[in-house]
């Protein structure tokens, strides 16, 4: 099973500067073993099940309250596919294989002098 979890979690109750309180969460999370992405916007973290990616959220909390965070905002999107692993590199790498493909085929066109306006990859 593969688990992707998109998590965004802060405090609102610490004004504007959060990274003193984002960076203890990451640094749980890549103590955890997991496969992650940190973003601007949140973290991309890859489990092997929905106890695991739930139990992160959970400690992401906790560390929040340990350095007395009394509100917490937290956004988790979940997306659970069985039979699957390796998700959160592989779809990135996908998507970029694609885009390289239709770089190829623009070029081959380019070259052939074929229009490529109102066209799409595939």
């Amino acid at each position: 099973m593969s688990v992707l979890l998109d998590l965004s979690i802060f405090p609102v109750d610490q004004g504007s500067s959060l990274s003193p309180f984002i960076a203890p969460v990451v640094e749980m999370i890549a103590a955890s073993g997991h496969d992650y992405q940190l973003t601007a916007m949140g973290t991309l973290i890859e489990t092997d099940s929905l106890a695991q990616a739930l139990a992160l959220i959970e400690s992401a909390h906790a560390i929040l309250a340990e350095h007395g965070c009394e509100r917490v905002y937290a956004t988790a999107k979940l997306d659970i596919r069985a039979h699957a692993n390796q998700r959160l590199s592989g779809k990135v790498a996908s998507v970029n294989q694609r885009l390289r493909q239709g770089t190829e085929q623009q070029t081959r066109r380019a070259v052939t002098g074929q229009s490529t306006k109102g066209t799409t990859s595939q």
